[in-house]
């Protein structure tokens, strides 16, 4: 898969977006293909995740997720189907308590892929993600107590 960065504004804070995107554990609440999260190991803004995703067929992968500072994290491959998998999200604050999100990604796979297949997990794949994790935060932020 060619590398992708993608933008998108969320109407939440960016700690309550960062707190979505490091709540491992609940991806699959809001992601259709995880199938399967695991916190394998946590510590303070570092983690060790399992996941299993369903696209095309089950895959397994574990990455390193350090989050760098308050609004960037970073991850990367420590075993799975992929021969690379490094990305991350980079957080700005933008008007009001909106939030400007990137999400980075470079993965290069494990197993043949065909170039169709490829195509449409980096253009209709990658922003629907972003919707999906858009969707939770907005969620989230509008059943908070204000």
């Amino acid at each position: 898969m060619p590398s992708a960065v993608q933008n998108i504004t969320i109407q939440a804070p960016p700690e309550a977006v960062m707190a979505v995107v490091t709540d491992f554990a609940h991806y699959p609440d809001f992601l259709p293909e995880m199938e399967h999260a695991e916190v394998l190991l946590a510590e303070p803004g570092a983690w060790e995740v399992r996941f299993t995703v369903r696209v095309i067929r089950q895959l397994s992968y574990t990455l390193r997720l350090v989050q760098l500072d308050p609004l960037t994290l970073r991850w990367s491959l420590l075993e799975g189907v992929f021969r690379s998998n490094d990305g991350g999200w980079s957080l700005a604050a933008g008007s009001g308590d909106e939030t400007i999100a990137t999400y980075s990604i470079d993965v290069q796979m494990g197993m043949f892929v065909p170039g169709n297949i490829v195509h449409s997990l980096v253009e209709r794949g990658i922003p629907q993600t972003l919707q999906r994790f858009k969707a939770e935060a907005e969620r989230r932020q509008a059943s908070e107590p204000r």
